[in-house]
């Protein structure tokens, strides 16, 4: 599969952009795990041309991260359009277009998934955002407004006739939000409509090595975007390409390995922000972690794990899982 010019190989496994949590740390783990591309956090164009410095340290990428997309949303097209050129400097891979977040801050103001309510405007955002930079621009959205209104087949071919390079496409309408399956009928229809010649990557409830590799061979997708499945398991990434190589599920590591790379993410994390700051952003991959399933009378350690306010409380109870110690 190829964006432009850059040869992302036979299936490749993305890691989906997804709001505080895809910083340049977690896309630099989960690059190491096999994920073929990862994206940014979203970036507000309206908080990037106001050189606003939190949205401005969003476009920090570094070279052990590439390929790497910068995702930019907004729903006015001069705004969108002087976003990319300034991303451009910042000399990432890819640009990509955020036509799919559903949720209120960003679809109740027409950008993100709002504009599947305003396709002109989202055609002349996409045309002028390619006409303006020389990266490949790609695009993301949904299947549609609603369950009345899946619209995803004829828009793809409208984005395509834009000049987007690739789409992705979230099997979700906006009015579901995160909520019910991913339908990916129509992610297939549309990589399957012979009058679609750019790559079609699939995302939505991508949660194991076996769910990706039927994801490709029954839709026929260019390419699979893991998104939630990949907060509090970055090693998801090498369970699915091991599996799409070789057939077979990837052995377990010994419970302490996994446990040793979620300390890893609370480092970085603490490095990136501070101590308080850190921990705060890091309970959300404590929180999602499927690591801790299935452990015997874990709700006590959990609230605690939760409330630890410093790393060496953290740790102190990572490490009694570790050995088991998790009664309290």
């Amino acid at each position: 599969m190829k964006i432009g010019t850059i040869d992302l190989g036979v299936r490749p496994v993305m890691l989906a952009p997804m709001e505080d949590v895809t910083d340049g740390a977690f896309r630099l783990m989960c690059k190491r795990f096999g994920a073929d591309m990862v994206y940014t956090e979203f970036v507000s164009s309206e908080a990037l041309v106001r050189q606003v410095n939190r949205t401005r340290e969003k476009l920090t990428v570094h070279e052990a991260e590439r390929p790497v997309a910068i995702q930019i949303y907004g729903s006015n097209v001069a705004t969108m359009v002087e976003a990319a050129r300034l991303c451009e400097a910042a000399r990432p891979d890819v640009i990509d277009l955020n036509f799919g977040c559903p949720v209120r801050k960003v679809a109740g103001k027409g950008a993100g998934a709002g504009l599947l309510c305003n396709v002109p405007l989202m055609l002349d955002i996409a045309r002028e955002t390619v006409k303006a930079v020389h990266l490949p621009v790609t695009a993301k959205t949904r299947l549609g407004w609603d369950a009345e209104h899946r619209t995803v087949v004829e828009l793809a071919e409208q984005l395509q006739d834009c000049g987007i390079a690739a789409l992705s496409i979230h099997g979700r309408t906006r009015a579901q939000m995160y909520t019910g399956e991913a339908d990916w009928r129509l992610i297939g229809e549309v990589k399957n409509n012979p009058r679609i010649y750019i790559p079609v990557i699939g995302n939505g409830d991508i949660t194991s090595a076996e769910k990706c590799a039927s994801c490709f061979d029954c839709y026929g997708v260019d390419g699979v975007m893991i998104g939630r499945a990949s907060v509090g398991r970055p090693w998801i990434f090498r369970e699915v390409k091991h599996f799409l190589a070789n057939g077979e599920p990837l052995p377990a590591e010994p419970f302490a390995w996994y446990l040793d790379i979620l300390k890893q993410q609370v480092l970085q994390s603490v490095e990136r922000l501070d101590e308080h700051r850190g921990i705060l952003h890091i309970r959300r991959h404590l929180a999602a972690t499927p690591l801790f399933k299935g452990i015997p009378d874990f709700k006590s350690m959990r609230v605690a794990l939760l409330r630890a306010e410093t790393v060496e409380q953290l740790f102190d109870l990572l490490d009694r899982l570790k050995i088991g110690e998790v009664a309290f």
